[in-house]
């Protein structure tokens, strides 16, 4: 009977160890910027992009409730308008 409890009692022990690593895991992910964090809200993001050849991509950019077009890839990077606010 003893021997049974010390088994359950063990289990129990590793299976919190394992969840207590794994939020501790988790944390640090997130700290080193690997998963999102979830209070944080991003002034920049990546809307749309398409590739229009091998070297060529046209982004669609948020940057602080606004929209931007780049077209990337070339010679030189070139802004090709604002798209106005979002509201």
């Amino acid at each position: 009977m003893l021997n049974a409890v010390s088994s359950g009692l063990t289990g129990l022990a590793a299976l919190l160890a394992v969840l207590g690593l794994m939020w501790i895991a988790a944390r640090g992910a997130r700290a080193a910027g690997l998963g999102r964090a979830s209070s944080r809200t991003h002034q920049l993001a990546l809307e749309d992009q398409i590739a229009l050849d091998t070297r060529r991509r046209l982004l669609l950019v948020r940057c602080a409730g606004r929209r931007v077009l780049l077209l990337t890839g070339g010679a030189s990077d070139v802004v090709i308008g604002w798209l106005g606010d979002e509201h």
